[in-house]
Formats: C-alpha cells, sequence, structure tokens
C-alpha cells in the first residue's frame, strides 16, 4: 500500500496539494461515517474472531518484511545490503507516511538505508522506483485477471485500462533503456564512458536500472513481489473472516486492489479517510450477493484500518527508534531531503 515518493516534501509549493488531501480524507470520513450505528459496531466486536484478527495483522506484517527481501535483492548490484536494516527502513517509512503529509516515507527509508548501507541515496531511490514500476505491473495484471470473474464498475474498469497502458509504457521504456545502454557501452556501462549528451542527472539513473535490470538478483525480486500484495490480501481477508462477512477470497483481491488505488491519490497520513472509503467502494462489488450494504461495509472498513494501522504505528515508531531517530530528527531530514537527493543522487 506505499505511493511513489513526492518531491518537495515540507515545501511551500506542495501546501495546495496538502489541502486537497485533506480535503479528501475529511469528505471520504463524511461519507463512510454517514448513517454509520455505534451500537451495532460495539454489538459486533463482541463477536469478532481475534485469531483471526492476529492472524490477518500477522500476513500484514510478513508482506512488508517480504517487501524489505525484494528491496536488497533490488539492491544487490551495488553492495550487500543487510536484510534486517532493509526491513527496518521499509517500517520506517511507513511511519513517515503516517505521521507526515504528502507520503515522504518513500524518501525517508531510502535515505536510511542510503545512510547505514553506504550505497548512494540517488541509486536506492532508483531501486525504489523500479519497486513502484513492479508493483503497477502486478496491480495492473491481478485487475486483469480479476475482471474475468467479476464484473467490475465502470470507472474501475476504465483505471484498470489506464493503468494496463501506463505500465505497458513504463516498461517498454525501462526496457529500452537498457537495451540502448547494452549496445552503445557493452554489458557494463559507466559514466566515463557514456555517450556525452546523457551525461548529468540521466546517465547514473540509466546506469543503475541497467545495472538493477540485468543483474541476476532482478528475477528474483520480480519473484518475490508476487508475495507482497498476495500476503496483503490474505491480511485484508481475514480481517473479512474475522468479522464474519463470509466473502469468498476474491473479495479481498479486489478490495485490496480498489483501496491501493484509492490510496495513491493525494490524502492525509495514515490514509485517513481514504482507506475506509475505497474498502466501502471494494466491498460493495460483492454487498448483493452476500448481503455487505453500505452500513455494514463502512463499519468493518472502520474496525480493519485500525486493526491494520496501529500494529504499524508500534513497529515504525520502533524503526524509527532503532535508526538512531527521534520523529523530531525524521521531521528535520524529511524537509531537506529533496535538495540533499539531488546533491548525492
Amino acid at each position: 500500500m506505499s505511493a511513489p515518493a513526492q518531491a518537495g516534501v515540507g515545501g511551500g509549493g506542495t501546501r495546495g496539494v496538502r489541502l486537497l488531501g485533506y480535503a479528501l480524507a475529511a469528505a471520504c470520513l463524511v461519507y463512510v461515517l454517514h448513517d454509520i450505528h455505534p451500537a451495532r459496531a460495539l454489538r459486533e466486536l463482541t463477536n469478532v474472531s481475534w485469531r483471526w484478527v492476529l492472524l490477518g495483522i500477522s500476513f500484514d506484517i510478513l508482506s512488508y518484511a517480504v517487501q524489505g527481501l525484494r528491496w536488497k535483492l533490488l539492491l544487490k548490484p551495488f553492495g550487500r545490503v543487510r536484510l534486517f536494516r532493509s526491513v527496518r527502513a521499509v517500517y520506517a517509512g511507513l511511519f513517515a507516511n503516517m505521521v507526515f503529509p504528502l507520503r515522504p516515507g518513500e524518501l525517508m527509508r531510502s535515505y536510511l538505508l542510503s545512510d547505514s548501507e553506504g550505497i548512494s541515496f540517488g541509486r536506492v531511490l532508483g531501486s525504489v522506483g523500479v519497486e513502484r514500476l513492479i508493483d503497477l505491473v502486478v496491480a495492473t495484471a491481478a485487475l486483469g485477471i480479476v475482471s474475468q470473474y467479476v464484473e467490475l464498475p465502470k470507472r474501475l474498469h476504465r483505471a484498470a485500462v489506464v493503468l494496463g497502458v501506463v505500465a505497458l509504457a513504463l516498461v517498454f521504456l525501462a526496457l529500452a533503456a537498457i537495451l540502448y545502454l547494452e549496445y552503445r557501452m557493452g554489458s557494463d556501462p559507466s559514466p566515463e564512458v557514456g555517450p556525452k549528451r546523457l551525461t548529468g542527472k540521466f546517465m547514473p539513473a540509466l546506469i543503475g536500472l541497467h545495472a538493477i535490470g540485468t543483474a541476476p538478483s532482478f528475477y528474483s525480486a520480480v519473484l518475490i513481489s508476487l508475495g507482497v500484495p498476495f500476503l496483503q490480501i490474505l491480511g485484508l481477508w481475514s480481517m473479512m473472516r474475522s468479522y464474519g462477512l463470509g466473502l469468498p477470497f476474491l473479495a479481498g483481491v479486489v478490495v485490496l486492489l480498489v483501496i491501493n488505488l484509492g490510496v495513491s491519490l493525494p490524502n492525509a497520513p495514515a490514509n485517513v479517510g481514504t482507506y475506509p472509503f475505497f474498502c466501502v467502494l471494494g466491498l460493495s462489488v460483492f454487498g448483493a450477493d452476500f448481503g455487505v450494504d453500505k452500513d455494514l461495509a463502512a463499519r468493518f472498513s472502520i474496525f480493519a484500518f485500525v486493526m491494520l494501522t496501529l500494529p504499524f504505528m508500534i513497529l515504525g515508531f520502533i524503526a524509527m527508534l532503532r535508526s538512531g531517530m527521534s520523529l523530531h530528527a525524521m521531521r528535520e531530514r524529511i524537509r531537506q531531503l529533496p535538495s540533499n537527493g539531488r546533491k548525492t543522487a
């Protein structure tokens, strides 16, 4: 459920985006909480299966540990990355997304791993871009498969088509860049022998992409990538089971895809408002067939949001402290990262 890093975090130019995110989150919360019945929600809590809740939390936590393993493999061409530190950086980045606006977690975790493992910030941040591309391809493929078995709303179907086109275009560009370097400079390109017109900020990025995309560890990273959404789906579906919704496993796939699409929009820290809203929207696909009305979906969305967010607040806070940072230091570092990132890329 992570999103692309946004440059200029903390600057004055992002104020409008931040306000838009807060407005969207507020509107989503109003929709979700409208006509909700607190008494029913409290009564349903007494019937929750906490074994399924713990199982769901475990799956979700494990999914981000797998993301840390994937990250380690993507960075293998640049040096030895310790798994513990890559996972710790992932959790610290999640914590940054939960407490700061404009989702600076990708920048923060890149800085932490770059600092601890001695790999340049630009290379680490580039590997995060490769992660996002892999995730986009996996999500697009999943939406395509799901659409064969579930009648998706027209807007979601259009979003799937747009995602497919974007994913294909980005993959084509990445492959073209790798093949270009192979053709012009051989299998071991370096900035010193690269074409003069691609010097500066473009050549290091292309060389990093080439190193990641041609390394044997890249294929293992792509394969492991399938485990990240699968574990998150298991986590969300376990929450559905704990709440007694009785929905099929396919519902977990659809709802998670809708949530991930929705929270990629500008929103408040920790996806407050947007997560429950898009959870309700995803559940509406199955509501008529399984008796999940808007009120029940809204109550479940709040429950799932709290249960799947609190553990990462705790783990992320611990990861931040283990990285040698305080909340104040993290805030100051996030303000400095955009400019520092350009200097060290």
